[in-house]
């Protein structure tokens, strides 16, 4: 069976690894129950953190919000755009987790399932509110809970966004739908992502398949569909946030892929589009790992991203939900095509046909059958 390697670990190996403990059961490899993880200890804002997060994911330079966190507390922050793809970043630091370690990071940003996840593996420490006075004084009432934290146990809304369709609208302009990319008229110039839960429930709904109601059969009907249209050239290829460098290119006229990523794609045509049939919507969170250095910093950062004059520029550059009260009435202040931005604050209309991120159905065996599968098709 091909694989892919991240650290000499196999890509399907940490898939199973993931699959185990994706409807919560108790059987998981490696880490410890949610029983054990400690609870990340609060006090004075200083010395070192490292942040890992995805890339454009916050305002940069000197002016930006990590030199403003530096200058305001006087700590000193490594920051890390290293996560591509939650299953490779968790393929990265997966055996130093398993030892209690977190590769010297105090924080990482991963999407909500895969913080679940982490936690339930015991890689992810509790949170005490009393230290997050600042994020819980500002975070909107709809993300107080969350399907997979509803207690805010372990994890703080960093942004949200959609899962859509970014199009060349010089190239492709009546790319609309999911099924558009499958038109052999674009053989060779659309990719898709290797997140599973972004990509599959996306070609469900273009078959007319609520991803709520889906069963494991419609889920591998739709990775055979994946796999069929790879294996023609259809899909140049799989990718993690890298989608962006393709549209940059040219290489591409249209990538599954999310919605705030404009600041990285340098071209002035491209354009985010939610698919005729719907998109997905999901949120990446703040975690703290088990073995993190500095909590206390961490927490500190956490506090000043909720101050909504921080959270507003970086919701100003990087055009994703935010979860903070406050910043819209500042973002109308400085441009009012800003305070309306769908992508910043998106309405009910705006997402009426869009899903919640969901697991493969079933138990952990049918969970772990498909993701599997999944890996397969994007190992090639």
């Amino acid at each position: 069976m091909k694989t892919w390697r991240l650290l000499g670990v196999p890509l399907v190996v940490l898939a199973m690894a993931i699959g185990l403990v994706a409807c919560g059961g108790d059987d998981t490899v490696g880490g410890v129950s949610d029983q054990d993880v400690p609870t990340a200890q609060g006090g004075p804002v200083e010395g070192d953190v490292a942040i890992s997060n995805w890339p454009g994911y916050i305002d940069p330079g000197k002016d930006g919000t990590v030199r403003e966190f530096e200058k305001d507390t006087g700590a000193k922050v490594k920051y890390i755009e290293d996560i591509n793809d939650n299953v490779q970043f968790f393929g990265k630091l997966q055996p130093q987790l398993d030892r209690g370690e977190s590769g010297d990071r105090s924080i990482f940003v991963v999407t909500d399932w895969m913080a679940a996840q982490m936690y339930r593996l015991g890689y992810v420490q509790e949170l005490n509110h009393d230290d997050l006075p600042t994020v819980f004084e500002n975070l909107q009432k709809q993300f107080e809970a969350s399907e997979y934290d509803p207690e805010r146990k372990y994890s703080i809304p960093w942004q949200g966004g959609m899962t859509g369709i970014w199009v060349d609208t010089k190239k492709a302009p009546d790319i609309e739908s999911i099924k558009d990319l499958f038109d052999p008229k674009y053989k060779g110039k659309v990719t898709m992502l290797t997140e599973m839960r972004d990509t599959v429930p996306l070609v469900l709904k273009s078959e007319g398949i609520d991803p709520a109601d889906a069963t494991k059969e419609d889920w591998l009907a739709a990775i055979d569909m994946i796999k069929e249209a790879a294996d023609a050239g259809q899909i140049r290829k799989f990718t993690g946030n890298e989608y962006t460098e393709d549209l940059t290119s040219g290489n591409v006229v249209a990538a599954i892929g999310w919605s705030g990523d404009e600041s990285l794609i340098g071209n002035e045509d491209a354009e985010w589009r939610r698919p005729a049939e719907g998109c997905n919507v999901w949120f990446d969170n703040i975690v703290i790992p088990v073995g993190a250095p500095n909590t206390a910093a961490a927490l500190g950062f956490a506090n000043f991203v909720y101050r909504p004059e921080v959270q507003a520029d970086i919701a100003e550059y990087v055009n994703y939900v935010t979860p903070v009260t406050g910043v819209r009435e500042i973002l109308a202040d400085r441009d009012e095509d800003l305070a309306n931005n769908p992508l910043i604050f998106p309405d009910e209309e705006f997402t009426a046909d869009c899903d919640e991120q969901t697991d493969p159905p079933g138990s952990q065996a049918d969970v772990r059958e498909v993701t599997e599968k999944f890996e397969e098709v994007i190992s090639g």
